[in-house]
Parts: structure tokens; sequence; C-alpha cells
């Protein structure tokens, strides 16, 4: 299997570099990344559990997918590609914002991300790639809101951060 590499980018994200994914999270060298928010028509979030042995954040939960743009590859491209892969579906998709943050992890990783929120709207059940996902469900923006506040230690690092400092621009009502 092909190593997978992160864009290396400045604080401006502006390309600088590429290095192998963990090589990024072992040295905390910011990336690009970026977070897929899917939503019904009953403006419920579709969240995802990660998989038991991701390297890390394993089964918490979290937005419906993310990963790293590859070279070339366009933020709502990668979305749409990585949704596939995790969830096995695919809807449009629209570029919200995008912050900075870093998070450090028990097994010496960091996640050092330039991350690009993406919106899709869709009421589709997913099929879920066991390999990446263990769990999945619909929640209501105030419901992940409060178990959030409740049970901050389920939710993965990227996510709370969106919900503290981005909910206005998730709690959308399409």
């Amino acid at each position: 299997m092909k190593e997978e590499k992160v864009i290396l980018v400045n604080e401006k994200d502006e390309q600088i570099g590429l290095m192998p994914k963990i090589e990024a999270h072992e040295k905390a060298l910011l990336h690009r990344a970026f977070s897929v928010f899917v939503f019904n028509d009953k403006n419920e979030l579709m969240l995802q559990q990660r998989a038991a042995h991701k390297y890390h954040s394993p089964l918490l939960w979290t937005n419906t997918c993310c990963s790293h743009q590859r070279e070339g590859e366009t933020n709502i491209e990668a979305g749409k590609r990585r949704l596939q892969e995790e969830m096995g579906f695919v809807v449009d998709l629209e570029d919200s914002i995008s912050f900075i943050y870093k998070a450090p992890f028990d097994n010496g990783l960091t996640e050092h991300e330039y991350d690009h929120v993406l919106l899709g709207y869709s009421n589709i059940e997913p099929i879920i790639n066991t390999d990446e996902v263990a769990s999945w469900k619909w929640m209501s923006i105030e419901a992940v809101k409060n178990d959030i506040l409740n049970n901050p230690e389920i939710y993965t690092e990227w996510f709370k951060i969106i919900f503290d400092k981005f909910y206005e621009h998730i709690n959308i009502s399409k």
C-alpha cells in the first residue's frame, strides 16, 4: 500500500511541501485537512464513531468524516472521496469555514491542521467501511452541543474545537 502524504502548509494555507502522514504527525507540522459535516432534512448531523484500531482517537465520536487532501486535489474533491471511502456515499459539498488547530495525543502524535469544514445535505443511510468507522448516528446540533458539554471525553479534539469556536457556522437550517 502506498504511503499517504499530507500537504504541508503555512498559516495562509499555501503549500510548502509534502510529507508522509505519520512523520507530519510525529513532528507536529502544520498540514492541510478537511472535516465533512452532512446534515439531513431535520437539521440533524450524521456522526461517526471512529474504528477501534485508528492510530489516534479510536472509538471517539466525530463529524461525518475527515481526512487530508492529496496533492492536486481540491477540498471538495477530497471530501467527496473520503465520504465515499468511509461512509459509502457521496453528496454535493460546499466549503464553509477553515481554522488552524493543534492537538497532542497520548501516543506521542500531534494533529496540527489547517482544517477546512465542508457541509453537505442528505437523508441517505450510510454503508460504513468498518476499517474506518465503528458506528454512526444522526443527532440534532443542540443534542451534540449538550453531549459535548456533559461527555467531552467521547468526542475527538477537532470536533470539540469546531463546536466551541464555530457553532454559529454549523448550526444552520436548510
